[in-house]
């Protein structure tokens, strides 16, 4: 899912970060991997991994970039768990992360969530009874910034069960960055496939009402590319898929927002 690229596509290869190489599509210039199952399935999330080379519907104001342009300054521990408020286009629901079960996933999310990284970006890839997957930035320096910051993989210690939240990946070894997917349902085979979806969160309560109401319209194949996502940003995307659902904000629950100071409760 990078496409489930750093983090866009997720279906048999969603996951694989398409997470730009992430719950959460088949990328260029590397071909998404297949999961082999009985039928025809989805590519798991899979994130792409392109060459070096405006604003969403959501009123609020767009995060300030800040460290978001220096990966290696953001690299602060995660609690032991922590709870991450997405409001949305649909609504809002919260995920439990709990560091044990994915350390360095765990660290990143902690920190992209903090640093506003995933304020005002595209649930770009929704694939019914599969999986949500978002997490390219609308700022093409942003983009540009994370696209080699991968991170090492960690080992698979929770199955991909519906409501779990889990890196894409392009399909290579050590490949997450920024794109993350939601599983719609179980996806037990995601454990196993290519290198293995290391699941780190779970959407909590009532919360997978909000994300199963995500725009679907578009399908596995029908959604913008990766890697333009990641050059052009948020115009290239409100103007070829203008249904798309957003983020509007996203924080850790009770503590301060990195970007704004503010608390969301």
């Amino acid at each position: 899912m990078k496409t489930v690229k750093r983090c866009a596509g997720i279906a048999a290869v969603i996951l694989l970060a398409g997470c730009k190489k992430e719950p959460v599509s088949e990328p260029k210039p590397a071909p998404a991997a297949k999961i082999e199952t009985p039928a025809p399935a989805p590519a798991a999330p899979v994130e792409t991994k392109p060459a070096p080379t405006a604003t969403p519907a959501p009123t609020a104001a767009p995060a300030p970039v800040g460290n978001l342009l220096k990966p290696a300054t953001l690299q602060e521990k995660a609690p032991d768990t922590y709870r991450v408020k997405f409001a949305t286009t649909r609504g809002e629901f919260t995920i439990l992360v709990t560091r044990a079960w994915a350390p360095l996933e765990a660290d990143r999310f902690y920190n992209l969530v903090r640093a506003g990284f995933y304020d005002n970006t595209a649930f770009f890839r929704v694939v019914p009874n599969f999986v949500v997957q978002f997490g390219i930035s609308g700022k093409p320096a942003v983009s540009a910034a994370w696209r080699h910051a991968e991170m090492n993989d960690d080992p698979v210690t929770q199955t991909n069960k519906r409501g779990t939240i889990t890196f894409a990946q392009t399909g290579k070894p050590n490949s997450r960055t920024t794109q993350v997917f939601i599983n719609l349902a179980d996806n037990g085979r995601l454990d196993y496939s290519g290198q293995g979806f290391a699941p780190f969160g779970l959407v909590e309560g009532n919360g997978m009402n909000v994300v199963e109401r995500l725009y679907e319209g578009y399908g596995n194949d029908g959604g913008p590319d990766q890697d333009k996502m990641e050059s052009e940003g948020t115009p290239y995307v409100k103007k070829g898929w203008p249904k798309l659902d957003y983020t509007i904000a996203a924080a850790i629950v009770g503590s301060p927002d990195a970007t704004s100071g503010k608390k969301v409760q």
